[in-house]
């Protein structure tokens, strides 16, 4: 006999029925379902959802050296990579200065994209700003090195300001469009990518 428990509103866990005479706590089945009923009985709409453990009469059948195939054959789950699926990896392209620039609505939402940089509004016009605390002067002039040489190839260049004593600024924006355009998302996942590790002052450990 088994009691059904409820763990959150959509899945439920079958758990065996407890035994008051014993020391320990019942252990939950193995076997995780979901589970929709009518409202009229007990009658099971879904069925377990996912995969299951075979039964011992189907384990002793032996079923699985039945499968037609090579032993040698190498499975694999490709599970794809972020940064593939980035702005980084895109490239700017020439605008027509008649491009109208991107909404606000549009621009938050690529703004998730993208990591530690916020929009702003100068006089109507949406900008990329991002600040980067780094431990020093020398610091700060090798990460606008270095953002630097990662936006050359785009064409599209941000203005960078070396704010005292060890703060950087970037901002993004296009300017023949008066506005945000795709490009300034680029650059920014470009920028996002560069290594400030060893830049930045070191967290203090506790011990």
């Amino acid at each position: 006999m088994s009691i059904l428990t409820t763990i959150n509103p959509s899945f439920s866990l079958l758990l065996p029925h407890p035994n008051p005479n014993s020391y320990f706590p019942t252990r939950p089945s193995r076997r995780l379902s979901l589970k929709t009923r009518a409202s009229g009985g007990g009658h099971d709409m879904l069925g377990d959802f996912g995969a299951r453990d075979p039964f011992p009469a189907e384990v002793a059948s032996e079923f699985g050296d039945k499968v037609l195939g090579f032993g040698s054959t190498e499975h694999k789950i490709l599970i794809p990579n972020i940064s593939a699926l980035s702005l980084a990896q895109l490239e700017c392209k020439a605008l027509s200065p008649l491009q109208t620039p991107m909404s606000y609505d549009d621009a938050h939402k690529l703004l998730r994209k993208v990591i530690g940089w916020r929009l702003v509004d100068e006089e109507g016009k949406l900008k990329l700003q991002c600040l980067w605390k780094l431990r020093d002067f020398k610091c700060g002039v090798e990460l606008i090195n270095r953002i630097s040489r990662v936006v050359e190839a785009t064409g599209h260049f941000p203005d960078l300001h070396l704010e005292q004593p060890n703060q950087v600024r970037a901002e993004l924006w296009t300017a023949s469009i008066g506005g945000l355009s795709i490009n300034d998302f680029i650059v920014a996942a470009k920028i996002d990518e560069i290594k400030t590790s060893d830049l930045v002052p070191k967290k203090r450990v506790w011990a």
